[in-house]
């Protein structure tokens, strides 16, 4: 007859059982619940269409991953069984994982470009200034992509003063002094930063994929171009960075003008700024030349030659003008003479036919040459009047050459034919 085992005693006999026999297990299945804890470690389910088994990932291990374990995530796990006496339960404990199909550092790759896409650090774009006078590199001193930038600076444009920041371009430490580079670089005020190494295999150039390198590229003020391996290589760096450079040598031709071209340049702006000059020149003596012309013609001299000119004008017509009428109003005037002469003619001729006959007239009338009876003139107030003026009882005279006699009208009849 068995004898009865407690439940701590047999949880240890099956934990005992399952971790000696699953010792090492390789297992794919589909994240589920994943849940980052406090204490640094990863609790989730791994499932397929059928079943369930809880998985734990220690802090150490999973440090080690280079991508973020998600819900959703297809995963080949690489641990061991490990039962909790406790509760008697048991799970898998993770030291490591892969993503199933693509590798692990391709999903991390797709993984914080898309989260650093959603924050925006793909946004932020500078131009680069045309003329640099300071650029700060940030490489390894050992690698050949700082010997071919410096030989591009010195052949482009020697006028640049260079910067050297040295850090490691790879391994597990690379990300930490690439960041603290970039930040010393951003330090000096300089006009563009390069950042960058030559080429190599993925893992290689995986520093420049990490989140702690792109947090310092884009909090740096200092525009920055990326030029990391080959024109083929594509890393998180190369969309955070203000300038993407296929290469090293690429990013310093990008920084820095060809001071052939700029000599082509100026030869071309110095001959443009001749003929321009030129043109300039002639036509401000054109216009200068139009102007003494202008101000000659409205000059004092001009205007007052000019009025001397109308004013001898208007002489010479107003003494035209002034003998022609004189010469019309003398023939006028002759011609008044010889109509009032003979007018004057006729008038005395006429006056003095008057004047003989009123001289006839009179003489016959004479009083002292004939003396005329039964005529006499009324005065009444030293005024002759005619005798139908007088009134009744009113005084008046009655006067000759010879005699006055004072008379009164008695009676006035008016006499009808």
């Amino acid at each position: 007859m068995l004898k009865p085992q407690s439940v701590s005693e047999l949880n240890r006999q099956i934990g005992a059982l399952l971790e000696s026999t699953f010792l090492h297990i390789k297992v794919e299945g589909e994240v589920s619940r994943p849940t980052y804890h406090t204490s640094g470690h990863l609790y989730f389910t791994l499932k397929d269409a059928d079943s369930t088994i809880s998985c734990v990932m220690f802090k150490g291990n999973l440090s080690k991953l280079k991508f973020k374990i998600e819900d959703g995530t297809s995963l080949i796990i690489d641990g061991s069984i490990n039962v909790y006496a406790p509760r008697g339960t048991y799970q898998i404990n993770v030291v490591a994982a892969n993503p199933s199909g693509a590798g692990a550092l391709a999903l991390a790759y797709e993984q914080l470009k898309e989260r650093l896409f959603k924050k925006g650090y793909f946004d932020k774009k500078r131009d680069l200034p045309k003329i640099p006078s300071h650029i700060t590199i940030v490489t390894s001193k050992t690698g050949a992509a700082l010997q071919d930038m410096l030989n591009v600076a010195n052949k482009r444009w020697s006028l640049a003063k260079i910067t050297f920041i040295n850090s490691i371009v790879q391994g597990e430490n690379a990300k930490f002094e690439i960041a603290e580079a970039i930040k010393k670089a951003d330090s000096l005020n300089s006009d563009i930063m390069i950042v960058g190494r030559g080429g190599g295999s993925i893992e290689d150039l995986w520093a420049f994929n990490e989140e702690i390198v792109a947090d310092a590229i884009f909090n740096a003020k200092t525009p920055i171009i990326s030029a990391v391996g080959h024109e083929i290589d594509f890393v998180i760096s190369d969309f955070v960075a203000d300038v993407r450079a296929p290469t090293p040598s690429a990013a310093m031709e990008i920084a820095l003008p060809d001071q052939n071209e700029f000599k082509q340049v100026i030869d071309f702006r110095i001959e443009n700024f001749n003929e321009t000059f030129k043109k300039i020149v002639s036509k401000k003596y054109e216009q200068l030349r139009n102007l003494f012309e202008l101000y000659r013609q409205n000059s004092y001299e001009i205007k007052l030659e000019l009025k001397k000119t109308k004013l001898t004008s208007f002489i010479n017509s107003f003494h035209t003008k002034f003998e022609q009428i004189l010469e019309i109003k003398l023939n006028e005037l002759e011609k008044t003479k010889n109509t009032l002469h003979i007018k004057m003619e006729q008038a005395l001729n006429k006056k003095e036919n008057i004047f003989a006959n009123l001289h006839s007239a009179y003489t016959l009338k004479e009083p002292t040459k004939e003396s005329r009876e039964g005529f006499a003139q009324i005065v009444k107030d030293g005024k002759k009047v005619a005798l139908e003026k007088l009134k009744e009882n009113e005084e008046f005279e009655l006067q000759t050459p010879m005699v006055k006699v004072t008379s009164k009208a008695l009676k006035i009849e008016n006499i009808k034919n």
